[in-house]
C-alpha cells in the first residue's frame, strides 16, 4: 500500500495556480465581452446621435457636381457599399435632388451664383437632361451667373453646360458629340452554334424585344420606328444647344459629320475647335478657372486659389430642415426599373412592393392625390397587370392618381399608366411599345452534343412540356402563342377604356411600335406634357389643394438597412481602415456597360412561368 500524502501535497500548488490562472482567464473574458458590449452600445448611440451639420458661409456659389447615371430612384445598394462607404461620389445621382436644389438656390439670398462641374457624370437620357435644364433655366432666371466647367465634356454633360452664361473647357480637353444611335447585338446565329433552341412567340409586327434571340440583324420594321423616333430625340439635342449656345441651325450636325476637316484645319487640337466652333467661351486649366471664378464668388477660407462653393449634396442637406410642412400632402411613387413579381428592392418594380406602397397611401389620410413617376422599360406582363389593378382601386377610393412618365414608359410601363387619372409625359420621355411576346429556351441539343439525353413518361401530353431539357412541343408552342395573343387583345381593350377609344385604333399604334412623348400626345396615349413638379401642381389642382407638401411614398427599409445607412452617412465610416472598403468597378464602367449585351442580361429575367412578357428592348433612352 502507498502512501499518497506526499504526492498530495505536491499537486496542490500547481493546482492552485492553474486554478488562479483559470480564474483570471475566465474574469478578463468576461471583461472584454462586457468591454465590448459597452463600445458596441456607444457605437451605436455615436451613429444614431443626430449631428448639427457645419453652418454654411454668408455667401458662397452653389456647386452643382452630378455623378454617375441621373436616375428617378437609386437603386437599393449592397450591405457593404452601405457599411463600407469611403466618401466617394455615389454612382447615381437622383434628378429630383438637383431640381429641388435649383428651385430653391434662386431664391436664397446666400447663393450669389451657380459652377456647374460636369466631369463626374456619366449620362441619363435627354428627357432627364431636359427636367435638369428648365430647373436650370428657372435658375438663371433669377439674375445669379452660371458657368459651366470641364476637363472634357461628353455629349451629355454638354447638353447641361449649354444651359451656363459661359462654358470653360480645359486646354487639354475636347467636346465629344456623335449623336445618337440604337445599336444591338444579335445572337441566332451564336444560339444555333451552341444547340439553344429558343422559341419565341409575340404580338405585334413592332414587337423587337425579341429579336436578338431569333435574327442576325434589326427587322425592316423595328428600323423603321427606331429611325423615327430616335430622329425626334436628336432633333430635340440640336435645336435646343444651337438656341442655347445662339448658334445657326444645322451647326451641331456640321460640327459632328466634318470632325475630321475641321479638326485637321484646328492644327489637331480639339479644345481650340471647339472655342473656334462656338461650342465653349474659354480654355482654360484647373488653376485658371479657379482664378476666374474667385472674383465672382470669393475664394475658400484657408485656400485663396480656389473658388468658394457649396456642394448640392451639402446644401440640400442644410435646406431640407427649413422647408415648410403641411399638413395635406401629395404622395409621389416612383415606379423605376423593370417589372417583376413579388418583392423588389429600390431600382425594380415589383408587384408585391408596389401594392403595398399603392395601399399604405390608401391609408393615409394626409395624401389627398398621388404622383407615380414611371421610368421603366416594362418586363413581366402579370406583374404589371396586378400593379394597375391597385392603381385602379386606389382611384376608386377617392385619391387622383396622376401618372408622370420619365425617360421611357413602354410596355409594362405603359401598362401601369393605363390605371391613372391622367398620363403625363415629357417631349423626349419613350412611351408606346404596346405589345406582347414570349420567350422559352430549351437545350436538348446543346446536351445531346455532350452526351447527355432526357426520357422518361408522363401521365398526359402535357407533362414535363416546359423542362429546358426537352424540346417543345407544337402543342405547347400553341398554347404560349395563344396566350402571348390573349394578353395582347386584354393590352388593347384596357388601353382602349382607359382613352376613350376603342381596340382598333389602339392597334394601329401599337404592335410593339415606340413613340416620343410629343407623338404620343397626337396619337392620344398621353393627356398632357410636362415634368414632375408640373404633374404635382396638376395633381393638386385634382385635389382641391393650394398649399400642401409633397410626401415621397417609399418602400419601408428593414432595421438592417436602417442601421447601414445612418452608418454609410456617420462620422464613424470614416474611421474604418481603408482596405476595409469594398472595391468595386468605377461608376463610368458599370454605366458604361455596353448596351449590345443587353439582351444576354435580359436572359435572367425570362423567369415568368406564364412566359408572358410586356417588355421593350428598344428603349434605352440616349
Amino acid at each position: 500500500m502507498y502512501d499518497h500524502t506526499p504526492k498530495q501535497r505536491q499537486r496542490g500548488p500547481i493546482r492552485r495556480l492553474f486554478g488562479a490562472i483559470g480564474r483570471t482567464i475566465t474574469w478578463l473574458r468576461i471583461a472584454l465581452a462586457n468591454l465590448l458590449f459597452i463600445a458596441l452600445i456607444l457605437f451605436v448611440v455615436l451613429v444614431l446621435m443626430p449631428r448639427a451639420p457645419e453652418p454654411l458661409p454668408d455667401s458662397f456659389a452653389l456647386t452643382l457636381a452630378p455623378s454617375g447615371m441621373l436616375v428617378d430612384q437609386r437603386r437599393q445598394p449592397t450591405p457593404m457599399e452601405l457599411l463600407f462607404d469611403d466618401g466617394s461620389p455615389p454612382p447615381e445621382t437622383q434628378v429630383s435632388d438637383l431640381v429641388d436644389t435649383l428651385h430653391y438656390a434662386a431664391e436664397d439670398e446666400r447663393v450669389t451664383g451657380l459652377v456647374m462641374e460636369l466631369d463626374g457624370l456619366a449620362g441619363g437620357g435627354i428627357s432627364k437632361l431636359e427636367e435638369v435644364g428648365r430647373a436650370l433655366v428657372a435658375f438663371r432666371e433669377s439674375g445669379k451667373p452660371v458657368v459651366a466647367v470641364g476637363t472634357n465634356f461628353s455629349q451629355q454633360q454638354y447638353y447641361l453646360a449649354s444651359y451656363a452664361d459661359e462654358i470653360y473647357l480645359h486646354d487639354m480637353g475636347m467636346v465629344l458629340l456623335t449623336g445618337y444611335g440604337a445599336y444591338s447585338s444579335y445572337f441566332k446565329s451564336a444560339l444555333d452554334k451552341l444547340h439553344i433552341n429558343f422559341h419565341t412567340f409575340q404580338s405585334g409586327a413592332y414587337k423587337s424585344a425579341i429579336e436578338p434571340f431569333s435574327r442576325d440583324d434589326m427587322s425592316d420594321e423595328a428600323r423603321a420606328n427606331t429611325s423615327q423616333w430616335l430622329n425626334e430625340l436628336w432633333g430635340v439635342y440640336t435645336s435646343r444647344v444651337e438656341s442655347l449656345r445662339n448658334l445657326p441651325t444645322g451647326a451641331i450636325d456640321d460640327y459632328i459629320n466634318n470632325l475630321d476637316q475641321k479638326l485637321r484645319a484646328s492644327g489637331g487640337s480639339s479644345a481650340r475647335l471647339a472655342l473656334e466652333s462656338g461650342l465653349v467661351d474659354g480654355l482654360s486649366d484647373h488653376r485658371d478657372i479657379h482664378d476666374q471664378l474667385i472674383p465672382l464668388f470669393g475664394a475658400t477660407s484657408g485656400d485663396a486659389h480656389r473658388y468658394r462653393g457649396i456642394n448640392h449634396r451639402r446644401y440640400l442637406a442644410d435646406i431640407q430642415p427649413f422647408i415648410p410642412r403641411h399638413s395635406d400632402q401629395i404622395g409621389v411613387l416612383v415606379a423605376s426599373g423593370r417589372i417583376m413579381d413579388g418583392y423588389q428592392g429600390d431600382g425594380q418594380i415589383g408587384s408585391a412592393t408596389m401594392a403595398e406602397q399603392l395601399r399604405s397611401v390608401a391609408e393615409n389620410p394626409n395624401i389627398k392625390a398621388l404622383v407615380i413617376r414611371v421610368d421603366s422599360p416594362g418586363g413581366s406582363a402579370f406583374a404589371s397587370e396586378v400593379i394597375r389593378a391597385e392603381v385602379e382601386t386606389l382611384r376608386a377610393s377617392g385619391i387622383p392618381v396622376l401618372v408622370s412618365m420619365g425617360s421611357m414608359a413602354a410596355s409594362g410601363g405603359y401598362w401601369i399608366a393605363a390605371g391613372a387619372d391622367e398620363i403625363w409625359a415629357t417631349p423626349t420621355t419613350l412611351t408606346g411599345s404596346i405589345g406582347v411576346f414570349g420567350a422559352i429556351p430549351t437545350f436538348e441539343d446543346s446536351l445531346e452534343h455532350l452526351g447527355i439525353y432526357t426520357d422518361g413518361v408522363g401521365s398526359t401530353a402535357l407533362a414535363g412540356a416546359t423542362r429546358l431539357d426537352r424540346p417543345l412541343s407544337p402543342q405547347m408552342r400553341d398554347i404560349i402563342q395563344l396566350g402571348v395573343d390573349d394578353i395582347y387583345q386584354r393590352f388593347l381593350v384596357l388601353v382602349a377604356e382607359a382613352r376613350g377609344t376603342t381596340p382598333e385604333a389602339v392597334h394601329e399604334v401599337a404592335q410593339g411600335q415606340v413613340w416620343t412623348g410629343a407623338s404620343a400626345l397626337e396619337l392620344g396615349l398621353v393627356d398632357r406634357l410636362g415634368d414632375l413638379n408640373e404633374v404635382i401642381a396638376a395633381a393638386a389642382e385634382h385635389a382641391g389643394l393650394e398649399h400642401y407638401s409633397v410626401e415621397p411614398v417609399s418602400r419601408p427599409m428593414s432595421a438592417r438597412e436602417m442601421l447601414l445607412s445612418r452608418l454609410s452617412g456617420s462620422s464613424v465610416g470614416a474611421l474604418l481602415p481603408e482596405r476595409w472598403l469594398l472595391n468595386l468597378a468605377p461608376p463610368e464602367w458599370r454605366s458604361g456597360l455596353d448596351a449590345g449585351l443587353e439582351p444576354l442580361l435580359m436572359l435572367r429575367e425570362f423567369n415568368d412561368p406564364r412566359a408572358t412578357y410586356a417588355r421593350c428592348l428598344n428603349c434605352t433612352a440616349p
